[in-house]
């Protein structure tokens, strides 16, 4: 019987947790705020994108095929993280479930809520 293995954003990141950066948008604020409004990044990374995002836009006027592969290599760099980002978050609930904790239906939700909203986004473009 061919046993079929299903992608995770673990396989997408490629490497342990350890000395990960962790980001969590925070399970009450995530609730207040609109769903498609939640942050994928912290402030500070998100900040740092957008400035590296600036400055290859920028140097596409003197370099336009560097800025290219600027580019090229920030979107995957971008992506990459993203999933690293998603994977911290399964990877804290299986802990919680290989200790034996009960991870409330809530967490679980608030979780669903985050992945549907990521997901739509990427629909969406």
């Amino acid at each position: 019987m061919n046993e079929q293995h299903n992608l995770s954003t673990d396989d997408i990141a490629g490497q342990g947790h350890e000395g990960r950066e962790e980001f969590s948008s925070g399970a009450g604020a995530g609730m207040a705020r609109e769903e498609a409004a939640a942050p994928l990044f912290s402030e500070k990374e998100a900040e740092g994108f957008r400035n590296r995002w600036n400055e290859i836009q920028t140097g596409f006027v003197d370099e336009p095929r560097k800025a290219v592969e600027q580019a090229d290599s920030l979107v995957a760099e971008t992506i990459k993280r993203l999933a690293e980002v998603f994977s911290n978050e399964r990877h804290k609930l299986e802990q919680q479930w290989e200790q034996g904790e009960n991870v409330s239906t809530e967490d679980l939700r608030i979780t669903l809520r985050r992945y549907r909203s990521f997901f739509s986004r990427l629909l969406s473009v």
